[in-house]
């Protein structure tokens, strides 16, 4: 696959640029209090994201590990945003038992020999985030925003093209999310048809 570097550059930018259509209507959305994000899983994702993105390098990922990093740096925004202007305080035992086991399996890639075993480790630690915004969706769907986690499914399309080298250590993490995402927008739209419609609902 290296064979085609101007369009694996293009793919990168792709995907990059999808980050930003994806990430500033949500912060857009989190300042109007009009979507209320469980800071629990930002935190999660967004230093999970960060250390994927140094296995990725270290896997040959090149030039399409990047937007890894621009997204790791946006969702712990996108966490200390929320929990000024609009935090989900609704917080449950399930979401601190979903902390708990991310933060302790976090600290596991120091251990790991291979850049693989890293990226297995961070994959189920980002799994392991979705638990308390899954738990919030359910019970409050509109006050999340399908829109994003669409888009995060697109971008991460573009990230699997563009990386320069395709392996289990460098495609694991992206295919995982977009999988995640993917079923986290069917369970937002479903609860959505089932649970009254609020007055002002995000996109």
């Amino acid at each position: 696959m290296s064979q085609f570097p101007d369009a694996k550059a293009l793919f990168s930018a792709i995907a990059t640029l999808l980050t930003f259509v994806a990430f500033v209507p949500y912060y857009l959305s989190i300042w109007s209090r009009r979507v209320r994000p469980h800071v629990f899983s930002w935190f999660i994702w967004g230093g999970g994201t960060m250390i994927v993105f140094f296995a990725q390098l270290a896997g040959g990922g090149g030039i399409g590990a990047w937007p890894a990093v621009v997204s790791a740096l946006l969702t712990l925004g996108v966490g200390g945003f929320a929990l000024w202007r609009s935090p989900d305080l609704s917080i449950k035992r399930i979401d601190l038992v979903f902390l708990t086991l991310a933060a302790m399996a976090l600290p596991l890639w120091f251990l790991t020999e291979t850049a693989l075993s890293a990226v297995i480790v961070l994959t189920i630690v980002d799994l392991l985030g979705f638990g308390p915004s899954v738990r919030k969706a359910y019970s409050l769907p509109h006050e999340e925003s399908a829109f994003f986690f669409f888009i995060s499914v697109v971008r991460n399309v573009f990230v699997l093209m563009a990386l320069e080298t395709l392996s289990w250590t460098t495609a694991l993490f992206p295919a995982a999310v977009l999988a995640a995402c993917s079923a986290f927008v069917v369970l937002i739209f479903l609860r959505r048809a089932m649970v009254t419609v609020p007055q002002e609902t995000p996109a």
